[in-house]
């Protein structure tokens, strides 16, 4: 299981585990719930430059139809194809194989995101 605490998160409540320059991308449990069983994801190319606050992509659920936001400035260089063929990753291991993308990005580039407290704090809110 993922350190929880050693992730970086977004108001949009999307997750990020940064080691060096990369960051693997995924939505949290909080937002997994939320949704409800997740039947759709669509996700950016490879190669694709991210602006913070950008929409990148689409979860779909059996509830609702939401967006995915890029988190920080950063290019995509891995996409988890797992979850477009099964959606049902997303909820089933949100912090794990159900992460979306893998993003390279410069350092110090999430100093500006939530940190596990924060998040809490917010989702209780």
């Amino acid at each position: 299981m993922t350190d929880l605490n050693a992730l970086k998160y977004t108001e949009e409540h999307e997750w990020l585990h940064v080691e060096g320059t990369t960051a693997t991308i995924g939505i949290t449990d909080y937002a997994a719930d939320k949704l409800g069983d997740v039947v759709f994801v669509e996700l950016p190319q490879v190669g694709l430059d991210l602006t913070p606050g950008a929409v990148i992509g689409e979860i779909e659920s059996t509830k609702s139809v939401g967006e995915l936001y890029a988190p920080v400035v950063g290019r995509v260089i891995e996409v988890n194809d797992a979850v477009v063929d099964d959606p049902s990753l997303v909820n089933a291991e949100p912090f794990e194989g159900g992460w979306l993308i893998k993003v390279s990005i410069a350092e110090g580039g999430t100093d500006a995101l939530l940190d596990r407290d924060a998040y809490v704090t917010l989702t209780e809110g």
